[in-house]
């Protein structure tokens, strides 16, 4: 069954366009959720809509409604929704390119996929595509998606185009709230020297197969034992060491830790680098006591 599209018109450059079609880039149907059931009779619980005045009512019979006013609606029908026409309601125009490194992460928000909408939309949707792949820029367009507009980033991705939807400002929590009383702070040399090597030592590519749902396993795992008939095995929770200050802890974790393994992927395309020396710091700090400091 071919995906459904979240939203089908046309992307835009000046004169130039072709019909697209939009899709969530990333699904939820895979992970484990709950249902509500009585304590009792174990029946799944239906949430259905109830008026304070009138009790249970049927949803053929709700209408949306603005709040203007503490407890004061305005009804809105659909015909009020399908009369607000801007030309983001079926059209992506492309308004700006920017520099990726220039859209703050914190700004991004759901990411889907752009395809061309048909045969005769190709080679106006290719030419688009290589032009913002040669020019490594992100196109900034709008668009309507779910009664509202949103502005989005376009991008290439392989055959297609990536397009990310952004947060509106306001959406977004100044810093000063939670950083402002956070000290700018001067790390002592040696431990910060610790610190980076430590964090080279771990240095590795990103894959997210590397990184599954712990959580999300170990729930499936209780389910399935649940349906054996057999009592989940707790497991105990790892216990945390005892730091005396954070020199010791710094000096410990790196003459312990390891580096990260190399992806099998990774590892048939390119030999195994050699074991990196331990780092000079390290050795030049354990030959003299340090000196005691609270964290």
């Amino acid at each position: 069954m071919a995906p459904r599209a979240s939203w089908k018109g046309y992307l835009r450059l000046s004169l130039v366009s072709c019909p697209v079609r939009l899709y969530p880039a990333t699904s939820t149907s895979d992970r484990i959720t709950f249902n509500q059931l009585h304590k009792d009779t174990h029946n799944r619980i239906n949430m259905k809509p109830v008026d304070p005045e009138l009790g249970l009512v049927e949803r053929s019979d709700l209408v949306k409604g603005y709040e203007y006013e503490d407890k004061k609606y305005i009804i809105i029908e659909d015909s009020d929704l399908e009369s607000v026409k801007i030309e983001s309601n079926h059209t992506m125009n492309i308004e700006a390119f920017v520099e990726e490194e220039t859209v703050d992460v914190i700004y991004r928000d759901a990411p889907y996929y752009l395809a061309p909408d048909g045969a005769m939309a190709e080679e106006t949707f290719i030419v688009l595509r290589e032009a913002l792949r040669r020019t490594g820029k992100l196109a900034i367009a709008r668009l309507v998606l779910s009664s509202r507009e949103r502005v989005v980033t376009i991008g290439p991705r392989e055959t297609g185009m990536f397009v990310c939807t952004l947060r509106n400002p306001n959406e977004v929590r100044g810093t000063a709230d939670y950083f402002g009383n956070i000290p700018v702070g001067n790390p002592d040399p040696e431990m910060l020297e610790l610190a980076e090597a430590l964090i080279k030592q771990k240095a590795t590519v990103f894959d997210p197969k590397n990184y599954e749902d712990r959580y999300e396993v170990a729930l499936m795992k209780m389910i399935r034992e649940k349906l054996k008939g057999h009592k989940p095995i707790i497991a105990a929770a790892p216990e945390r060491g005892n730091v005396i200050n954070l020199m010791d802890a710094l000096k410990a974790s790196l003459s312990q830790t390891k580096p990260p393994a190399v992806s099998k992927s990774k590892a048939k395309a390119e030999p195994a680098a050699p074991q990196a020396a331990k780092p000079a710091t390290a050795k030049r700090t354990a030959s003299k006591p340090a000196a005691k400091k609270k964290v």
